[in-house]
């Protein structure tokens, strides 16, 4: 294995965690853990940073939540929305009313990345197809444009930038639909989120992706794939959320892509990024998740990050 000193070339990436790796997946569910759980744990495997996960599950008023993560020694990079503006103009102003409470948290709580995350074409609890897997040439121009729109009104409101998470059965997946999606959007207004599980799960090449575009890198997610669960997801056609049921993300470094490419590639743009753990696991037992993100957390020194 490479190992690469802090004080070296990965010293501008900062590594952190999410509610995610603790197997929540929604504001309120009772097979999660209590968010103050969650705080002490992700605290107790060495993350300074953590995201505020689904809008809801860690409190919503800034200063319990200042509270509740400075004694814990944490700080927020990142807030999480979701959108689906390939549908135009008549959805923006309900995307703007879920953006715009989330956006205002993060603010407030320092962080300076707001991850957008694209709908699912088909639901991730039951696998119904809501609508078609690929986009009318009108609906690629309603995502691009009001995407764009999204980052201009987020950095002007609230000082953010906003990073799309390409995402397992979303419209943004694939290396095909990344590239025409970051071909379409203005690199002033739009980064990405690479997620490096999600990319792999459909089919990218994070390294690849960070050498050809990576002025458009602004964010990452850091994730691994089991490759034989994948096989069998792609083979049967399993919808994303019984595939995670299935341990189809797996922890690092058992899976694929390898991180350390990923990291040397990406400490080659010499920019500074955040590289948040995410360990899809809803649902999990309660008990699993910190010695994982422990045992993580020690991977990724020993890969000097």
């Amino acid at each position: 294995m490479t190992s690469l000193s802090p004080q070296g070339s990965l010293s501008r990436i900062r590594i952190g965690s999410a509610p995610d790796s603790w197997g929540v997946w929604f504001p309120d569910d009772p097979r999660q853990v209590p968010w103050q759980r969650f705080l002490d744990e992700v605290a107790q495997s060495g993350y300074e940073w953590i995201e505020l996960g689904p809008y809801g599950y860690l409190p919503s008023d800034p200063a319990v939540l200042a509270e509740e993560t400075t004694k814990r020694g944490l700080k927020v990079s990142a807030g999480t929305v979701f959108t689906d503006l390939h549908h135009g103009p008549e959805v923006w102003e309900k995307t703007w009313a879920h953006v715009s409470d989330i956006a205002a948290l993060t603010q407030a709580m320092g962080a300076s990345h707001l991850v957008v995350i694209p709908s699912f074409w088909r639901d991730d609890k039951t696998g119904e197809v809501l609508e078609p897997d690929t986009l009318t040439p009108e609906q690629w121009r309603h995502l691009t444009s009001l995407t764009e729109r999204l980052g201009r009104e987020v950095r002007e409101r609230y000082g953010l930038r906003i990073v799309v998470h390409p995402h397992a059965d979303t419209h943004i997946d694939s290396e095909e639909n990344v590239v025409r999606f970051l071909d379409g959007t203005d690199s002033s207004l739009v980064s990405l989120c690479l997620d490096t599980g999600h990319y792999a799960y459909c089919g990218g090449d994070s390294v690849k992706l960070i050498e050809t575009y990576g002025e458009r890198i602004g964010y990452l997610h850091l994730k691994q794939v089991d490759p034989e669960i994948l096989a069998e997801v792609r083979a049967n056609e399993i919808p994303f959320g019984p595939a995670v049921a299935k341990g189809v993300m797996c922890e690092p470094p058992s899976g694929v892509p390898a991180l350390e490419p990923v990291l040397a590639a990406a400490s080659k743009l010499d920019v500074d990024l955040f590289a948040i753990v995410e360990q899809d696991m809803y649902p999990c037992e309660p008990d699993k998740p910190l010695p994982i993100a422990q045992r993580t957390r020690a991977f990724l020194r020993s890969c000097g990050a």
